[in-house]
């Protein structure tokens, strides 16, 4: 039983070290997979044609940054489920131990209590 227990703690862990998505860094989250986050462009009012190219330039920021968005939430998604996967399978695995100890303790004190009594 705990052998069991020991080889699943084993394929957790090497899992989730191969399939975290994002980082934690000085209390923040990043995405990893996602690149750089694109360049907010500016507005250039120097001219029509200026204008017309920075006009260009914020539809191709949009396009980036909602791939950007989109990758960093499926990231955070990601990482979010795999920690409570975790959490909770180590949760459980720490429960059947607890109730192991509790079964073999029981069944040890009545062993003993046995031979205290009379007849036993």
């Amino acid at each position: 039983m705990l052998q069991r227990m020991l080889i699943a703690m084993i394929m957790m862990a090497a899992t989730v070290s191969t399939s975290t998505a994002g980082t934690i860094a000085k209390g923040a989250w990043s995405p990893t997979a996602c690149g750089s986050k694109p360049m907010v462009p500016i507005v250039d009012q120097a001219s029509v044609d200026a204008y017309n190219k920075s006009v260009k330039a914020i539809n191709e920021w949009q396009q980036k940054a909602n791939a950007y968005n989109t990758c960093m939430i499926n990231e955070a998604n990601a990482d979010n489920a795999l920690i409570s996967r975790t959490a909770n399978d180590e949760q459980n695995q720490l429960r059947v131990v607890r109730d192991k100890l509790q079964i073999d303790t029981d069944a040890a004190k009545a062993k003993l209590d046995a031979k205290l009594t009379p007849g036993g």
